[in-house]
């Protein structure tokens, strides 16, 4: 008689390991990040997209950024135990060891840049690895603990994807595809400020100095607001430089007058939920200005 399949699975929480292993990269953020790199492939050209460059770059990437996100679980996994919003997360619980997630991340990490230098173009792979050392341990290991604007200097890491893209595929800088890191950059600390205020006490609680800790929360809305203004400004610069059309200038507005909103919301009117609501608006609002950004490109090339 043939043995039944036996599953491994955590005895306690019930949990398939690579399942742990796929949380630890962090996939619905590499799936964003993702996204906004692809846009950065597309404009590179106005021609159809080389395939080789279009799948191992994204592959290369992705692997890559999963390798800095589990690089930030296991240097955070001491402060992720004390908050409510990681506790669960798979090194805090125990369902992988420290030794196994070092190995996991240095791994997929490896081959991740292999791909890219070899199969992309060593630019690429070099520019992607810069961002890995600069979220995964200039951010998260340094940064995070030691000013309150921690957000603000390490942003520029998470701010590099469509450069990527476009370096992907053409193998060198161009500025228009700095001013789509430099939206995402204007981005990041509005984003993660209005989590931060939700999430206080706990940073309180860990010593991580987050600018809701260290100036208060009413400063760091200030700070919110006007950084949703700046970000409006930022968000126009593609089209004062041509790259892009109508499309994109109306589409942009209007997401732009959103999270202004939301934020002037966030900062006058007192409502517990505002800060969350305005925490997931700014991620609708990243990936719709990059989906416009896409169609405005195809629509008017």
């Amino acid at each position: 008689m043939a043995k039944p399949l036996i599953i491994n699975r955590d005895p306690a929480l019930g949990a398939l390991p690579w399942r742990a292993y796929l949380e630890m990269t962090k996939p619905k953020v590499v799936a964003l990040m993702l996204l906004t790199v692809l846009v950065g492939m597309c404009l590179a050209t106005p021609a159809a997209l080389p395939i080789q460059p279009l799948i191992f770059g994204l592959i290369g990437i992705a692997m890559m950024a999963g390798s800095a996100a589990a690089l930030n679980h296991l240097i955070d996994r001491r402060i992720d135990a004390m908050m409510a919003r990681t506790y669960n997360r798979p090194l805090p619980k125990g369902r992988i060891s420290v030794a196994k997630a070092l190995g996991f991340a240095a791994g997929i990490g490896t081959v991740g840049f292999a791909v890219l230098y070899t199969l992309v173009n060593p630019l690429t792979a070099w520019l992607t690895f810069a961002s890995l050392i600069g979220y995964a341990l200039i951010y998260t290991a340094y940064l995070k603990r030691a000013t309150s604007q921690n957000i603000v200097i390490g942003g520029l890491a998470g701010a590099m994807p469509p450069l990527l893209g476009w370096t992907a595929i053409t193998n060198e800088f161009h500025g228009n595809a700095l001013l789509l890191v430099i939206i995402i950059f204007t981005w990041t600390p509005p984003h993660f400020w209005a989590l931060a205020i939700h999430r206080r006490a706990e940073y309180a609680k860990v010593n991580i100095p987050m600018l809701p800790v260290t100036h208060g929360v009413a400063f760091t809305k200030t700070c919110i607001l006007l950084y949703t203004l700046l970000l409006a400004i930022a968000c126009l610069l593609p089209v004062i430089v041509g790259m892009c059309g109508p499309f994109y200038l109306v589409s942009s507005t209007l997401l732009s007058c959103g999270f202004i909103y939301k934020a002037w919301q966030l900062k006058y009117q007192d409502n517990d939920e505002h800060a969350m609501q305005t925490f997931r608006f700014s991620i609708y609002h990243l990936m719709l200005l990059f989906l416009a950004l896409l169609v405005d490109h195809y629509l008017f090339i």
